[in-house]
């Protein structure tokens, strides 16, 4: 399995974008490819910083169609599958979780590194048929979120993003998932207000 993401890492780097686009897809559908898209993302700002919101858009793109992918399989069937694998509390208190919270709920797993549980929110998304615009503006954010952060972080220290991602990109995954919740928070907030 090791020579087989090695083997993918280096066809990604030698693609440029559209390799970022097929490992994204491939990591938000289904293949696990844990962290790769990070460092792939981190690396090529890193030899290329004019073309990070390339490289973000890229990753970007390819994380929304993958994930669209597992969202209209669960859509159309999700629950049977995902009933096989879960016990029925878990999938009950997912999708309480989308009536409380709405697209928040798919938006901070999609900021967090693994081990989170990404995959499961998005299938629970078609699930709790979630409408396919939401679905896609808030992975597009969300995911975007996360790639244009990683490539200033790359544009601003250079080599030393890519140890950053490596020893502590967990830690940054919170950390986007905290800006983005509060974010969103302010947001409601202020929409809140308009309305009052």
């Amino acid at each position: 399995m090791k020579s087989f993401i090695n083997w993918v890492y280096g066809a990604a780097l030698a693609m440029g974008g559209p390799g970022l686009f097929v490992i994204a897809f491939l990591d938000s559908s289904f293949i696990s490819l844990p962290q790769i898209n990070d460092l792939l993302v981190v690396l090529m700002v890193v030899q290329n910083k004019p073309l990070m919101p390339y490289y973000a858009a890229m990753a970007t793109a390819g994380s929304v169609v993958g994930c669209y992918a597992i969202y209209l399989i669960a859509a159309r069937g999700g629950e049977a599958f995902l009933k096989k694998r879960l016990k029925a509390g878990h999938i009950d208190r997912g999708l309480a979780v989308y009536r409380r919270h709405g697209v928040l709920a798919l938006m901070v797993p999609a900021v967090l590194p693994p081990p989170a549980p990404f995959k499961l929110f998005v299938l629970l998304a078609g699930v709790a048929n979630v409408r396919p615009l939401q679905f896609v503006t808030a992975i597009a954010v969300a995911r975007g979120a996360r790639y244009l952060v990683l490539g200033a972080l790359a544009i601003r220290y250079g080599d030393a993003a890519l140890e950053l991602m490596r020893t502590h990109g967990r830690t940054v995954g919170i950390w986007l998932a905290v800006l983005l919740v509060a974010g969103a928070l302010g947001f409601w907030v202020w929409r809140w207000g308009r309305r009052r």
